[in-house]
């Protein structure tokens, strides 16, 4: 085996530089999931907007996002990388501003919808530049890991940010930080990062059209299923977007240029990352969900309180991913990755023990559990994906571990906040005070927000009854979600551990060669 194989060229300061210059963007957009979270007041007051048009505002930029993330990976393959990345800057940079002096909800609804088509040409495409700028194991690990922090970390970020702007600021500042780091990347982009693009690819449009239709509709039904349960009006979302799936993995196997390559999954380990990423995203976003209303409803901070005591369990992500792919070589990643499973579940499992009258660090060091075991799942499957798959596919693996990724998150809010539901609503029927006013006894046990509406009109004793039922409702269901997400949690580690090869410290640069000449000998 020649030289060049077993030892890739080391990574430079330029390198390096380079994946600072990435993670900026990538901040801004995973911060902008979440950036609204405390300026939907301002804008419900300033714009006017129907419910129905707030609640767009608020969810079509992760809708657009997820739905064009596969699309934008083919296209960042067949154009170039570095290419896409600098037009979805100068998108995301113009939605910004167009988002910041939207004169109405309408016009804002359009923005985000353009903010969400440039979030999904950025984040396939700094995972594609990282892919090709890293060459050696060790290094492309480390960089991916960094990657993933600060995915994780914008997130949790958002918020904050978004709380600071306004206590100075008209709500159209929280869009208008995008601007400065966008323009940055338009300016130093085209000097320190690479162009790489692969010709022999090809776009199909049905494929992207077929994407749009299977993924949309699915993501819709599991927003649906987690803040109002199942309802007769979401067969026909759900019949649109598994036909339309069906009919888009069949026609990847019969075209010449498919979106999403087959040969990948014949690979073995690669479906069984995909599935591992689902399993992780599962864990993430569900204990998102009920991290959010404990704090808040149950512990009783304020969503800014709330949101800075969460940056905790983000400063042990940001030290989680790096150490789990420092030791991931030295013992292979199935077997971290199962350990960052295991974690999780133990910190799922300890949220048992936070109750309606618990101290907040028991939540917080749970919390940091979880989030620390599947932000080493997260950052260890990235890695393995894109480093199994041909560097000419780089941008279309990136897009479809990122969207296995926004399935396995929908369907973690999804059933755990079904569970959650169902859980609340059984235990209110039976904690809920006897002798309430007509309707406030339904009307309480649909929500803990409903609940707490209902508590202040009641008022006295009965009102802190109600809340005090509500609370305690919300923790039972949430210790029966914890059980249930714990489990899928442990199926992960399984998975992890017979599905994915384990790679050995002194074979760092062979699995990506393997595949290489797989593909091209097919």
């Amino acid at each position: 085996m020649s030289s060049s194989v077993t030892s890739p060229p080391r990574a430079g300061r330029r390198e390096w530089t380079a994946l600072a210059v990435l993670c900026l963007p990538l901040l801004i957009v995973s911060m902008d999931v979440s950036v609204l979270f405390f300026a939907v007041p301002h804008i419900a007051e300033s714009l006017s907007p129907t419910a129905n048009q707030l609640l767009w505002i608020f969810d079509i930029y992760g809708f657009v996002l997820a739905g064009l993330l596969l699309t934008m990976g083919g296209l960042a393959d067949r154009f170039g990388r570095r290419r896409l990345l600098l037009a979805g800057a100068l998108a995301f940079g113009v939605a910004s501003v167009l988002a910041a002096y939207a004169p109405t909800a309408g016009w804002l609804i359009a923005a985000r919808a353009l903010l969400g088509v440039g979030g999904a040409t950025l984040m396939p495409s700094t995972l594609a530049i990282i892919r090709n700028l890293f060459n050696a194991d060790d290094e492309r690990a480390k960089a991916v890991g960094v990657w993933s922090a600060v995915m994780a970390g914008g997130v949790g970020i958002g918020p904050i940010i978004s709380g600071i702007l306004l206590e100075h600021y008209w709500w159209g500042s929280v869009f208008l930080i995008n601007v400065p780091v966008m323009l940055a990347l338009l300016v130093v982009a085209p000097f320190l990062l690479p162009e790489s693009r692969s010709e022999a690819s090809r776009v199909d449009v049905v494929s992207a059209v077929l994407s749009l239709l299977a993924i949309l509709p699915v993501i819709h039904v599991l927003k649906q299923l987690a803040s109002d349960g199942w309802s007769p009006a979401l067969m026909p979302y759900a019949v649109v977007g598994l036909g339309a799936a069906v009919v888009f993995v069949r026609r990847q196997s019969r075209i010449d240029s498919p979106m999403v390559d087959p040969r990948l999954f014949a690979h073995r380990g690669f479906g069984g990352s995909i599935a591992v990423q689902v399993i992780g995203m599962f864990g993430v976003m569900g204990n998102a969900v009920l991290m959010t209303q404990y704090l808040q409803s149950v512990l009783g901070y304020s969503p800014l309180a709330a949101a800075l005591w969460s940056l905790l369990p983000s400063i042990a992500v940001g030290a989680a991913a790096p150490t789990a792919a420092a030791v991931s070589l030295r013992v292979g990643r199935p077997i971290v990755m199962a350990t960052g499973f295991v974690v999780a579940a133990v910190g799922y499992i300890a949220m048992r023990s936070a109750g309606a009258e618990s101290s907040i660090w028991v939540a917080l060091v749970c919390a940091s559990l979880v989030a620390m075991g599947l932000v080493s799942v997260a950052t260890l499957v990235t890695e393995y994906a894109i480093g199994v798959a041909p560097a000419e596919r780089a941008g279309s693996v990136s897009a479809l571990v990122e969207t296995a990724g926004e399935l396995g998150g929908a369907l973690g809010m999804a059933v755990l906040g079904s569970v959650l539901g169902a859980v609340y609503a059984a235990r209110m029927d039976v904690l809920l005070p006897a002798g309430l006013p007509p309707g406030a006894r339904d009307a309480a046990q649909q929500t803990l927000g409903e609940a707490g509406v209902v508590a202040a009109r009641l008022g006295g004793a009965q009102g802190q009854a109600v809340l005090e039922a509500a609370r305690t409702a919300y923790v039972d269901g949430m210790h029966v979600s914890d059980v249930v997400a714990a489990g899928l949690l442990l199926v992960g580690a399984v998975v992890a551990l017979t599905t994915l090869p384990r790679h050995r410290p002194d074979e760092p640069a062979r699995t990506g060669v393997e595949v290489d000449r797989s593909f091209q000998s097919t």
